[in-house]
Formats: C-alpha cells, sequence, structure tokens
C-alpha cells in the first residue's frame, strides 16, 4: 500500500505524494512490459468533453474478439479517468496483454498531459469540446486546449482521431507531431470514417451507412460502406460509434466486422442512457450518471423521440455541478430547451437545479407542467403517485446531486398505486 505515513498492521511503503507515486509505479510498470513485449499492449487513450465512457465501452466490444487469453484486453469498468484511476487501470497490464483502452478526463489545464505520461496512446481519439468542469477551466478555450493535450500525448508515429463535425476538435489537427497519421470520423463529407443516411426509429436507436474512405480501411483502396443499426439509445452514440469504428479500423479490424460489432453492441456502463421496461408500462430512460448541458440536450431529444405523439414525456432534472458562474444561465436554457421539445411533465430536483424550473415557467410553462421538489424523497414520493403506464421518464443529473439514486428506485419500483392494490 502506498501511503504518506506508516500504517499500523499493514504493509505500507511510505511516500512524499501518494498519488505521484501511484502514476509513476503505473507509468513504470506500462513501459517495462511495452519494452519486453515489442510495443505491446497498444494503448488507446479518449478523452472529450462528452461520450468517453460509451466509446470505451463500444472500443471494447469492437477489439475484443481481435484477442484471446485472460488478460488480453483492458476496458476499466465505470470511469476510471482521472488520476488514481487511470493508474489502477493501467496496474492491471500484463504481459499477455494486447489492448488498454484508456478513457481519460480533466478538469484543469494539464491533466490529459499528465494522463498521457503515465499511458503514452498509441492511438489517441478527442471527442468533443463542451461545457463540462467550465467552472474548473475558466473558459471553453481553455478546454480545448487541454483536449489537444491528448494529440502532443500520442507516441512517436502513431494515430490521432479527431471529430471532424466539432470545429475546436478538428482544429486540433494542426497540433499533430510529423510522422503522427490524421484519421477524422462525423458527418461532414470530409470525414474519413462517417454516417450516412442517419435514421432514429421509435426507440431513439439510429441506423446508419458506415462510409470509410481508402485511407481509413485496414486494407484496400477503394471506398467502402456497411450499414449499422445501433442498439444504444439516443442518436448521439452515432459520434461514439464512429469514434470507436475509426479505431478498430486503425487496428486492422475489417469494416464487416466493425460493423456487425456495433450493431451488436450494448451499454455496458450503469446510468448512462439505461433504459428499462417496467411491467405497469412506464419506461424509464436512466441517464443520471453525470450532466453537462450537452448531454442534458441529448437526453431531453432522445426522450421526446421515445415518446412522440402517443405518449406522455416526463423529464426528472437535477443540477448540472461545475458550470461556475454560466450555471445559472445554464440551467435556464435547459428548461426552456424542455418547453420547446413539448416535454409534457418536468419535475426539477434540489435547490441546485432550481433555474432549470424558473427557465421552463419563463419560456411558457403554465400550471403543473413544471415542478420543483426540494430533494430526492419529495421526488421518488411524487413520481409513485403520479406516474401512468405510458409515461416515458427521463433521469438525469451530475452524479453528485445524487439522481442515479431515483434512477435506480424507478427502474425496479411498479408505481405506489400498483403496489396497493
Amino acid at each position: 500500500m502506498l501511503a504518506a505515513r506508516e500504517l499500523d498492521g499493514l504493509p505500507t511503503v511510505v511516500v512524499d505524494d501518494p498519488q505521484e507515486a501511484l502514476g509513476e509505479l503505473a507509468r513504470y510498470v506500462l513501459a517495462t512490459v511495452r519494452e519486453g513485449g515489442d510495443g505491446w499492449p497498444k494503448v488507446v487513450g479518449v478523452t472529450g468533453s462528452v461520450g468517453k465512457t460509451t466509446t470505451k465501452d463500444l472500443l471494447g466490444q469492437l477489439l475484443t474478439p481481435e484477442v484471446s487469453g485472460e488478460n488480453a484486453i483492458i476496458v476499466p469498468t465505470g470511469s476510471f479517468n482521472n488520476e488514481i484511476g487511470l493508474p489502477l487501470t493501467v496496474l492491471r497490464v500484463t504481459r499477455d496483454t494486447r489492448y488498454l483502452i484508456a478513457e481519460m478526463g480533466a478538469d484543469r489545464v494539464g491533466n490529459i498531459a499528465y494522463l498521457t505520461r503515465i499511458a503514452p496512446p498509441n492511438v489517441g481519439v478527442v471527442l468533443a469540446v463542451g461545457v463540462a468542469h467550465v467552472g474548473h477551466f475558466g473558459s471553453v478555450e481553455a478546454i480545448a486546449k487541454t483536449k489537444a493535450e491528448m494529440v502532443s500525448g500520442v507516441v512517436d508515429g502513431g494515430t490521432v482521431v479527431l471529430n471532424a463535425d466539432d470545429l475546436r476538435v478538428a482544429a486540433m489537427a494542426g497540433q499533430a507531431a510529423p510522422g503522427t497519421t490524421l484519421q477524422t470520423f462525423g458527418t461532414i463529407p470530409a470525414a474519413d470514417v462517417r454516417a450516412e443516411d442517419i435514421t432514429v426509429d421509435a426507440m431513439g436507436r439510429a441506423s446508419f451507412t458506415l462510409r470509410i474512405v481508402p485511407s481509413a480501411a485496414p486494407a484496400g483502396d477503394t471506398e467502402q460502406r456497411a450499414d449499422v443499426a445501433l442498439q444504444l439509445v439516443g442518436p448521439h452514440h452515432v459520434t461514439n460509434a464512429l469514434a470507436a469504428a475509426t479505431v478498430a479500423l486503425r487496428l486492422g479490424v475489417s469494416l464487416p466486422d466493425v460493423a456487425q460489432r456495433l450493431t451488436e453492441a450494448t451499454a455496458r456502463s450503469p446510468h448512462r442512457m439505461a433504459v428499462t421496461e417496467r411491467p405497469d408500462g412506464v419506461t424509464v430512460i436512466d441517464d443520471a450518471y453525470n450532466a453537462n448541458p450537452d448531454s442534458m440536450k441529448a437526453a431531453l431529444r432522445t426522450l421526446a423521440v421515445m415518446a412522440g405523439r402517443t405518449r406522455r414525456s416526463v423529464a426528472v432534472l437535477g443540477e448540472m455541478r461545475e458550470l461556475g458562474d454560466g450555471a445559472r444561465a445554464a440551467h435556464d436554457e435547459i428548461g426552456r430547451l424542455v418547453v420547446r421539445l413539448n416535454i409534457k411533465q418536468l419535475v426539477v430536483v434540489g435547490d441546485g437545479a432550481y433555474h432549470i424550473h424558473e427557465g421552463a415557467m419563463q419560456e411558457g410553462s403554465w400550471g403543473s407542467e413544471s415542478i420543483f421538489v426540494p430533494d430526492l424523497d419529495a421526488a421518488r414520493a411524487m413520481l409513485d403517485e403520479s406516474l401512468e403506464p405510458g409515461d416515458v421518464v427521463l433521469v438525469k443529473s451530475s452524479l453528485g446531486s445524487g439522481l442515479w439514486e431515483l434512477g435506480d428506485h424507478l427502474s425496479m419500483a411498479l408505481t405506489a398505486k400498483d403496489n396497493n392494490k
């Protein structure tokens, strides 16, 4: 155990800074294994304001069939993406490991650079630049600067994978070192790996044609196409699927296999657009692991699609944290979007989210269309009493707001009225 002092009854290595020592230990272990393994394992680093965990989970499902044996591929569970979680993931590496999928998060300038020094990526992916953690960063420009640290963090001769649809991400191409291979993904015609003819079904699942230019194909000299029908709920997952596909193709997986595995891929991490069809006819969308304005908007649009014209849409929203001085305006904007999307019922939970309710009221939500409740207990009691068969319910907030507990409750519970029959 690493610690800053001796611990009674426990074997302890005393160091000045346990967190720094953990990172150095992980860096040394990975470097040693790579040196003895002729460059293996290959590290895929994934960063971005949204989509990191889903993209990481998709990569695991695309690459796992390519290898065999225990520890052949390491994909962290959940979001082990910070100065502690990443080293702990790296320390799982053995000489049998072929691929290490490393999710890299940040809340300050320099975080990604630090993580890439621990686990230098062979392939570095930047998904998007949004306003998550802007309260720490101070500006979107600082967030973009931090995400761009992934570009300079890849190994010599490595590959940088960038989202061509995000102008701030696309601009990072100019920071790639000489000898770096650049691959782009997106929906614009200039993207190397792109989605065309996107459609969304009544459950919010996207289908599209996956098209790749010759430079993105593992083999071949012509453009190639394959059809993909995602099981993941939410049109925004097209971006995550394209990012994962670009990496897998670069690592030698064939286009037909990529398309088939994307079609078969499922959600692997909890509280991320997890859909439960309750026996009483209520559909619960639990996306309460985290939230920022971009992911909140995407989830609300998915709710509107799934409810359609025949089912009642219910949005249960909590605070989006770490937004700094822009928090009030960001929450107000979400409330207004709820009204514009014609969400039938808004339930705002907790003082930190109050301005969502305020924005909805200002936009024209009348009577009981928008309800503010002070805490989880009040929200639970109200929803257990008011939900009806056919309702589609979205639960969304930052993790620290605790709405994931409500997501668990709603996913497992029948309504109180049904229980009392």
